[in-house]
């Protein structure tokens, strides 16, 4: 591998697509700094890193609560520069309206907004000192509309867009590239083909055709062009789907 006096810092740095993005930074060199709410569950994440040569640094936080989303970013910066920072805190929940409690609906909003405000607000109070950098943001479906029973996910989400929108256009002119991604589709992990088999039958789970599912490689990727992209032509939001899906 490659090294660079860099650091990524992912959170929500989940078996899925946060882990792919994590090993894809770490392939191309940078230091990854992995978060989540349990970090015994990033064993695995920083095995597979460093096995491949690469350094992966775990922490446990909970990304509602501002000290552990400052004390973590300060810490990757201090380990190297701070370069880019992910956020990927999910929170996908589904209630009819008259279900959704008001602590299910706060909850949601706590995990997948307010977590990506301090985030957002903590990575930019970084990289405005360093001059350069990139700020990510996981979206979803439910950032662009509401579907019956997301009434929670939709609002949060679409809150996290239109920060992520509102500081693209503040940092931009300092230097910090913000983008929104919107994952349009199932990824690809057994916990999907599950419910695809609860819903439409294990035949069907077992013989999709190919590449109707994300693979998370794929998306992994996604975030590393946007980082790599030149300032002249940056990319704000980015719609990521299968082929097949219909939308």
């Amino acid at each position: 591998m490659p090294q660079r006096n860099a650091t990524v810092a992912v959170i929500g740095a989940g078996d899925f697509i946060g882990a792919a993005i994590s090993k894809k930074f770490a392939a191309e060199g940078y230091t990854v700094f992995a978060g989540r709410r349990t970090a015994d569950k990033l064993a695995a994440l920083v095995g597979e890193i460093e096995s491949a040569g690469g350094t992966c640094v775990a922490r446990g936080l909970d990304a509602r609560k501002e000290e552990d989303i400052t004390a973590f970013l300060d810490e990757a910066d201090a380990h190297a520069p701070l370069e880019v920072v992910i956020f990927n805190v999910g929170a996908n929940v589904n209630f009819p309206i008259l279900e959704t409690t008001e602590r299910v609906f706060f909850k949601v909003w706590e995990m997948a907004c307010k977590a990506g405000f301090l985030t957002g607000r903590e990575a930019a109070r970084i990289l405005t000192k360093h001059g350069r950098g990139s700020i990510l943001f996981t979206g979803a479906t439910a950032s662009m509309r509401g579907g019956k029973g997301y009434a929670a996910f939709a609002a949060a989400k679409g809150g996290l867009r239109l920060m992520a929108q509102a500081m693209a256009r503040e940092l931009g002119p300092q230097n910090i590239h913000v983008a929104h991604l919107v994952i349009d589709a199932g990824v690809d992990t057994a916990f999907v083909r599950d419910r695809i088999a609860q819903a439409r039958g294990a035949d069907v789970a077992a013989n999709l055709p190919p590449d109707v599912l994300m693979n998370p490689e794929s998306i992994a990727n996604a975030y590393w062009d946007l980082h790599q992209q030149t300032r002249d032509a940056w990319t704000f939001e980015l719609d990521l789907r299968p082929y097949g899906e219909t939308w």
